[in-house]
């Protein structure tokens, strides 16, 4: 038996389900019960929300671990005493990596919406694979492909958070972005680089690393950069036309290494049309196109795969569209996700009249990211700012939403409990609305959606 300790993760979630469909018997323990956990007790895995001892299943083969059970934990440190082997969800990851082609996407903003795009782009052409994808695509309904044990490849989502992505061997690496994030385990934003350095020179020889043009990698691995200049491969002449966001795709290099083939063939591709929006999706998109094309994918099957992606939950996700209301959901939390996720709004809507709902996660970050977040926020025409969600930390003094809300310049700003949110909501009657933020505000997703449906 496989037992995880914090099973309702999206990682931790996908790889139960992996091993389950694989014919594995699975338990775990969560700490609240969520639509996650839901649908695992539904697929046939057994799941308690006590951190009790007694409640462990007996005859463990071992126990998966997430970086997000505290040291503390009661059950986690029953296993240790009885000597279970314990591997961390990322060990896990790295054996089937080390088992497969691994195609691996990194980087602290985008690597689960580009994860999700080379997964539907590679299902599109008729690739065999496996797939961890760090949020619910919607074209599969779903944070895992499970494929065949004789399958060539796995796409895999890169974490940064906990060294977790260093256990990877990646056959083809994308690298979308490094902002400072995560300080309270790298110190610094120098540690933070160099770690991903690490990452990309983990790449196999016969590989390819690609990133995004600005960002300090350096590699002696076969490369491609991309961005919308100064890159091998740019984005050109984006527009949005009849909800679609359109771009050429142009080829900048002139290489004489083995990239050459690839950048060939990439020269061709003019006019490529997707229902995503922002600067960032486009993006998102070059890496994926590229990490496809280096993988034998067709230009037909990429144009088709580009053109059908639904997207991600949680990420510039369109709930509601109608005559009276537009709701858009997005996980962002980190000051350059929400500057993304705005302007992308102002792009996709413009004239409308901007409603941010934020709920800040985690007190470090917000405390390092404090001046970032209010400049962001400030994009909108309004703001509503949730208490700071803690997950894992202890309050910090000083550090609280009210501190934040004095630095946002937004003339229509203000505080707001969880309890009186949806009246909040109701009485503004906003007509283009954003709920952001990583903590448990996607609880209210459904309800808020649910409340502009009934009007």
């Amino acid at each position: 038996m496989l037992y995880f300790l914090g099973i309702g993760g999206i990682g931790m979630s996908a790889l139960a389900r992996y091993f389950k469909a694989k014919g594995y018997e699975v338990a775990g323990y969560d700490k609240t019960p969520s639509p996650l956990t839901r649908r695992l007790e539904e697929e046939g895995i057994s799941i308690h929300y006590v951190d009790d001892p007694s409640l462990i299943p007996e005859n463990i083969d071992f126990v998966v671990l997430t970086p997000a059970i505290p040291a503390n934990s009661l059950e986690l440190n029953y296993l240790k005493s009885r000597g279970v082997k314990i591997l961390k969800r990322a060990e896990v990851l790295g054996m089937l990596s080390e088992q497969h082609k691994a195609l691996a996407i990194a980087g602290t903003h985008g690597k689960t919406t580009t994860t999700a795009l080379v997964t539907h782009i590679l299902m599109t052409a008729g690739k065999k694979l496996s797939a961890f994808i760090g949020g619910i695509a919607r074209n599969i309904d779903s944070n895992v492909v499970i494929g065949e044990e004789r399958d060539d490849l796995v796409v895999m989502e890169a974490d940064e958070f906990d060294h977790s992505f260093l256990k990877l061997s990646p056959y083809v690496s994308i690298v979308t972005s490094i902002d400072a994030d995560h300080l309270d385990i790298y110190g610094d934003y120098q540690h933070l680089v160099e770690s991903f350095n690490e990452f990309v020179n983990k790449t196999a020889d016969d590989g390819l690393v690609i990133y995004h043009s600005n960002l300090p990698i350096k590699t002696n691995k076969k490369h491609i950069t991309y961005g919308l200049e100064n890159a091998d491969v740019i984005a050109q002449h984006l527009c949005v036309i009849n909800g679609e966001t359109c771009f050429d795709l142009t080829v900048q290099a002139d290489r004489t290494l083995e990239e050459n083939k690839i950048l060939r063939f990439l020269r061709n591709l003019r006019e490529i049309k997707m229902s995503l929006y922002g600067l960032h999706n486009v993006q998102n998109a070059l890496a994926a196109i590229i990490m496809c094309s280096y993988i034998g994918v067709p230009e037909d099957a990429i144009r088709e795969g580009l053109a059908t992606f639904k997207g991600v939950q949680r990420r510039f996700d369109i709930r509601v569209k109608d005559a009276h209301h537009i709701y858009v959901d997005d996980y962002a939390h980190h000051p350059e996700e929400i500057k993304a996720a705005l302007t992308a709004a102002r792009h996709a809507y413009p004239g409308k009249e901007l409603t941010v709902v934020f709920q800040p996660h985690l007190f470090t970050r917000t405390r390092d990211f404090m001046d970032g977040f209010a400049e962001s926020l400030s994009l909108a025409d309004r703001v509503i700012l949730l208490d700071i969600y803690p997950a894992r930390e202890l309050p910090i003094p000083g550090v609280t939403s009210a501190a934040l809300l004095e630095k946002i310049t937004t003339k229509d700003k203000m505080l707001c409990s969880k309890e009186e949110l949806l009246n909040k909501i109701k009485d503004i009657n906003p007509e283009l609305i954003m709920t952001v933020g990583a903590g448990d505000i996607d609880r209210f997703v459904p309800q808020i959606e649910k409340m502009f449906e009934n009007e």
